[in-house]
């Protein structure tokens, strides 16, 4: 240990002559570990908040999609999956068809989004878990049937266990409209409910209805086109894999997407709002290292019989900065370290305990207690920040220390 870092460390941990200085001292590292404990802990909650979303959204969007670069459709959707049925990794692939369509049940009606798939969809994701009456059920040997989100049971008033058949209207695509039939211009479809699901996202639950996929495609005049296909993978795929060797065999013409791409304006959202408040809790902890400054600035102030005794045996000025440099930075690692394990702690704790709950009905919500999740990743960006901060801190209290020590000089003279 050289000697300036001595010193640094003697003089941060010993006690000072002025009673002032040691409650500043103690200010000042209290002040950067309970801003880094806050960075901590701010960022792992966002982390939860961002693995509860995607994890509700992964019980329903694919593995993997594909989609047509440019167009709405893709036009042999039947083709594709036999040109893709051979690749290692791939477990199940089944065109969906979604459009926006018109559902009417008695004197109610509301837009909604049609998902055509088929029979045995609810095979590709969680969807039986997350029916919340009937059952999934779209062909039996009497009808067809629907499964309705929440959002339109809600608003159409409709049950699994109702007789009446929702309505569905869809634009007709081609042709020419009759002024005197303005019904004419729409094909119409009807089937009943046999089951309602709720995902408690609002992207899924507020006008989403899933019909069978030959139903979608005779209402929005379709043959073999598919909007999507969908792709279940093996437990042992890797996916990046998978993907490059879908795009490989597909070419430009279609996008391959996971579930992450899949929902890239969700994920860039939670990921705005989060280093939104690392930038609001990093102007913080900037803030705190203040008090690092006026206790060093006073340290050099209570130390000036020191600093000249340390001159008097031969120190220079820059080994005499180097001290009070040494200890702005210990006073800020120190508190960045502290902060950092207070912080994983609390962080642990809510995890296991779920101490600190969440406002509201326990009963409409997917979790009662904030969701936490550390990553190692954000530990590391707030201990570099917490560096970062320190160096502006020694650059400071250099600038200090020269001005002190240039003064001393001149009264000297």
């Amino acid at each position: 240990m050289s000697l300036p870092l001595k010193i640094a460390w003697r003089y941060l941990v010993s006690r000072k002559g002025h009673q002032a200085v040691n409650i500043i001292s103690i200010v000042a590292v209290c002040g950067v570990v309970v801003a880094t404990a806050a960075l901590v802990c701010v960022l792992s909650v966002f982390n939860g908040f961002r693995g509860l979303i995607m994890g509700r959204l992964a019980m329903l969007d694919p593995q993997v999609a594909i989609t047509a670069t440019v167009g709405k459709t893709i036009a042999d959707a039947d083709s594709v999956i036999n040109a893709i049925s051979g690749i290692p990794g791939v477990q199940r692939a089944m065109p969906v068809l979604e459009d926006q369509a018109l559902a009417v049940y008695a004197q109610f009606q509301m837009p909604v989004r049609l998902k055509g798939v088929p029979d045995d969809y609810n095979t590709m994701n969680d969807m039986d878990s997350l029916m919340v009456d009937g059952q999934w059920m779209l062909n039996d040997q009497v009808s067809r049937y629907a499964v309705a989100g929440v959002g339109p049971a809600l608003t159409l008033h409709v049950r699994p266990d109702y007789i009446g058949m929702v309505r569905l209207y869809a634009p007709q695509r081609q042709g020419r409209i009759n002024l005197a039939n303005p019904m004419g211009a729409f094909r119409q479809d009807s089937l009943f409910v046999s089951g309602i699901f709720q995902l408690q996202q609002n992207s899924y639950d507020a006008d989403m209805i899933y019909v069978p996929l030959e139903a979608a495609r005779q209402l929005f005049d379709y043959d073999r086109q598919a909007t999507q296909i969908e792709l279940r993978l093996t437990a042992q795929a890797n996916e990046a894999t998978v993907m490059h060797e879908l795009q490989q065999r597909l070419g430009s013409g279609y996008t391959i997407k996971n579930r992450l791409m899949q929902q890239r304006e969700a994920y860039r959202l939670v990921n705005v709002e989060k280093w939104m408040a690392f930038l609001l809790l990093a102007f913080i902890l900037v803030i705190a290292t203040f008090n690092v400054i006026s206790t060093l600035s006073l340290l050099i102030i209570e130390k000036s019989q020191s600093i000249a005794t340390l001159r008097a045996l031969g120190a220079n000025d820059s080994q005499v900065s180097r001290i009070f440099v040494m200890q702005g930075w210990l006073i800020t690692l120190c508190g960045a370290v502290a902060g950092i394990v207070l912080g994983l702690c609390l962080c642990l704790c809510q995890q296991h305990f779920g101490w600190i709950k969440i406002s509201g009905d326990p009963a409409n919500m997917i979790v009662s207690a904030y969701p936490v999740q550390v990553q190692w990743t954000d530990v590391l960006v707030t201990l570099a920040l917490v560096a970062a901060v320190g160096l502006l801190t020694s650059v400071v209290t250099a600038l200090i220390m020269r001005r002190r020590l240039n003064a001393n000089t001149n009264n000297n003279q």
